[in-house]
């Protein structure tokens, strides 16, 4: 039997090669005989360089990346050493590197001033090294502002009425009246930027950034309010100033509005972040020649079947008629007759295996744990797809 082990990132615990590890411990024991292939996938947020980079997957188009990093400016403008990769032209950034929420303390959370400069800076980095193309991973920003601040990172002016730059985060917006371009010299022609988006929402409106992801960055209500209008205002003098409509683009909320950001400033193409990176990484071919495809993200949630990784990577299973694992740290789908119809053949939730206990202190061991502990359960349903195969039977516990 072949078991492709094809996690997304664990949020804010393991990244997606610390996660197939952990998983490829607990099927050594439960099909003893079987052939493990890992392979790390990602939607363009959490773990991107991870997957990209990862030595084992089928990426040929990314070869001749290396691993870089660069002194940048995080989420409160504090330096941080974010990684990117470059090689032959191409350079590969992941938005959460430079500013995420994962760089902040709960504390720290500043949903109204946190920014995207330091992911500005790493685009400028990627332009004056020779990339002339830049691939940038949306996810897990702490930031709201529109991708404002990575602008003016990179080198665009963002100015009130009375010609001064306007306050970091989303709480300078209602301040803009002005853009001024870089220099010529600074965004190079025939420069193509592709943004990978882990959502479909829009920047403004009832699913916008401000109403759907404010929260998740610490905003009360007030605070939502306030960003809804500032990111609207935004859209405003993005259209009159630039000439391009943001305010309902598809994916343009990814990030906390960075994807509507580079749309606006660069031109940027805006793509399903998991059909890109699951294309780059050959899995389609990995799922052909797997029987059991195992895959899973830290909270499965009515987010995962907007763009998330692990259900696209479900669909393909289900495209070839191969069962498919889902394992999630918890679970708040209520009906999973939706995630069957995604073809996730079965979702095992780790907090409820292990009653919730020790789930944060040692994330790697009870994700093993927890598979272990699901043996009989979760594995049972898949025995008629992966039995007969080559492989052992579970083992009982």
């Amino acid at each position: 039997m072949k078991i492709l082990i094809a996690p997304n990132a664990f949020k804010g615990t393991l990244g997606p090669l610390a996660a197939a590890r952990a998983m490829a411990r607990a099927f050594r024991k439960i099909f003893p005989r079987a052939k493990l292939e890992l392979l790390p996938i990602s939607d363009g947020g959490d773990g991107l360089l991870e997957s990209l980079l990862f030595r084992g997957a089928a990426c040929a188009d990314s070869a001749g990346l290396r691993r870089r990093s660069l002194l940048a400016p995080g989420p409160l403008m504090k330096p941080v050493r974010a990684a990117w990769a470059a090689g032959n032209g191409l350079a590969v950034i992941e938005t959460a590197e430079a500013s995420g929420l994962r760089l902040l303390s709960r504390k720290e959370l500043a949903p109204l001033d946190a920014t995207s400069f330091g992911v500005g800076r790493l685009i400028r980095a990627a332009v004056r090294g020779g990339a002339a193309e830049v691939i940038v991973g949306l996810g897990g920003s702490a930031s709201n502002d529109g991708g404002a601040g990575c602008a003016a990172g990179f080198g665009f002016r963002l100015l009130d009425k009375a010609g001064r730059p306007i306050s970091p985060g989303a709480r300078g917006l209602p301040a803009l009246e002005k853009i001024l371009l870089p220099a010529a010299a600074a965004m190079p022609a025939g420069l193509k930027i592709t943004a990978l988006a882990d959502v479909d929402n829009p920047l403004c409106g009832p699913r916008g950034s401000a109403r759907v992801y404010g929260p998740q960055k610490g905003a009360d209500p007030d605070e939502i309010r306030f960003m809804e209008k500032a990111l609207l205002h935004y859209a405003a003098v993005i259209r009159r100033e630039l000439g391009r409509k943001v305010s309902a683009l598809r994916g343009g909320a990814a990030a906390g509005g960075l994807g509507a950001g580079l749309a606006a400033f660069f031109g940027a193409e805006l793509r399903d972040g998991s059909g890109f990176v699951l294309e780059r990484l050959g899995f389609e071919e990995a799922v052909k020649r797997s029987d059991l495809i195992v895959t899973g993200e830290g909270r499965f949630d009515e987010q995962s079947f907007r763009g998330k990784a692990p259900v696209a990577a479900a669909r393909l299973a289900m495209k070839h008629g191969k069962p498919a694992l889902l394992v999630c740290g918890s679970c708040a789908v209520k009906d999973l007759r939706r995630a069957r119809a995604c073809g996730i053949t079965r979702v095992i939730a780790l907090d409820k295996a292990l009653g919730g206990e020790g789930l944060l202190s040692d994330p790697a061991a009870s994700l093993a744990k927890g598979l272990l502990l699901s043996t009989r359960t979760a594995l049972a349903c898949l025995a008629p797809e992966t039995g007969g195969r080559g492989g052992s039977n579970p083992r009982r516990r």
